[in-house]
């Protein structure tokens, strides 16, 4: 019987104490590669599903502004309207269509699939997250071109809705799922999820002068209210750009708060 040395036999790696298992058995996925997986097949995945839900909200948005346009004349309000009419898109498919799916997939049993797969939390929530938000880019460009003709804006900065769309949709994607993970029940998802639209429907869109001291603080804790002032104040002649930045931020702060919630939210469902 001749003798072969372990380190040239297959798996010869798992010894020491087991210290090549987790050679033996694949490593982990790494965050970025793993985000981009789930972000594809979400986005495949929704094509079909959601595209009529995004004409639903673009029309919805378009039809508030045109029942606004026989109140609000122009000026102030006018830029108000508009802005909060365009993120209004991307709070009904990030805030309200997320968490609705979420609360289905927690209650269907679907979290169990993702659990088993050698794929970071963060990475299927930033990837639904942003598989989501996507499809909210064209219905907002359109809601605020024609918003703009509609209320005489000007459309020379409509270029901030590049920075205005991810970090709202950020920060309401975030907390969309984060509502469908913690609510216990697939109908509670849903019914957060429209409250969590209306909220941003009537503190939004709303002129913030005509509402009450205390919903006017109510409105500043709203995350899509930092995204409306930004694009809000890029339709004044010459804008305040250190006050857009500095409302830019806010948001992009909530929203980095938001998906750290979704992401603790996720684990601890899926381990449920």
């Amino acid at each position: 019987m001749s003798v072969v040395p372990a380190e040239v036999l297959p798996g010869a790696g798992v010894v020491d104490g087991g210290a090549g298992d987790e050679s033996a058995l694949g490593a982990r996925a790494r965050l970025w590669p793993s985000l981009a997986a789930v972000y594809r097949a979400q986005l495949s995945r929704a094509r079909v599903a959601r595209i009529p839900l995004l004409f639903v909200a673009t029309f919805q948005s378009i039809g508030i502004m045109i029942m606004m346009r026989g109140v609000v004349d122009g000026g102030h309000d006018a830029r108000s309207v508009v802005a909060g009419a365009s993120v209004l898109v991307v709070a009904y498919v990030g805030l309200n269509l997320l968490a609705q799916y979420f609360g289905q997939l927690r209650g269907s049993g679907g979290l169990d699939h993702y659990a088993t797969l050698p794929v970071p939390a963060a990475a299927v929530v930033l990837g639904a997250a942003g598989a989501y938000a996507s499809f909210t880019v064209p219905g907002t460009v359109v809601t605020a071109v024609l918003g703009s003709v509609l209320f005489g804006l000007p459309l020379a900065h409509l270029w901030v809705l590049a920075a205005v769309i991810p970090l709202s949709g950020a920060a309401l994607s975030g907390l969309g799922a984060a509502l469908g993970l913690l609510a216990p029940r697939p109908e509670l998802a849903t019914l957060f999820g429209q409250l969590g639209m209306s909220a941003a429907l009537l503190l939004g869109v709303l002129p913030a002068h005509r509402m009450p001291e205390t919903v006017q603080m109510a409105r500043d804790l709203l995350p899509s209210t930092y995204g409306v002032e930004a694009f809000a104040r890029s339709f004044d002649g010459h804008p305040d750009w250190a006050l857009v930045l500095g409302d830019l931020a806010v948001c992009a702060a909530v929203g980095v708060a938001s998906l750290a919630m979704a992401t603790w939210a996720y684990r601890r469902a899926a381990v449920r």
